[in-house]
């Protein structure tokens, strides 16, 4: 079973930059697709990227196209996500999370905080 750690998040004002990191211990990263999510307060938990096992295949949600842009490092277990033009609109918890047959998301981090002023 995987376990994933989410880090970089941070206080950002819009129109700034950050890069999340997912990092994967107890096994290879590279076994499994992997996704971004995000939940603001009081709100459902969104769909926001995803990268095939390869690094060669990755899905965007509409919001954040030509804005964010997942990566993988399988030889460093991680995966990112750089985050660009920020809006206050992206304030939430972001995770990560693993998925052994691209479509069940079944193993995932605590979340990061991103908050973005205006």
């Amino acid at each position: 079973q995987v376990q994933l750690v989410e880090s970089g998040g941070g206080s950002v004002q819009a129109g700034g930059s950050l890069r999340l990191s997912c990092a994967a211990s107890g096994r290879t990263l590279s076994s499994y697709a992997m996704g971004w999510f995000r939940q603001a307060p009081g709100k459902e938990r969104d769909f926001l990227s995803a990268i095939s096992w390869s690094g060669l295949d990755t899905d965007y949600t509409d919001s954040v196209k030509g804005r964010f842009t997942i990566s993988r490092d399988n030889a460093e277990n991680t995966v990112y996500l750089q985050m660009n033009s920020l809006k206050p609109e992206d304030t939430a918890v972001y995770y990560c999370a693993a998925s052994q047959d691209g479509l069940d998301f079944a193993y995932w981090g605590q979340g990061t905080q991103v908050t973005v002023s205006a």
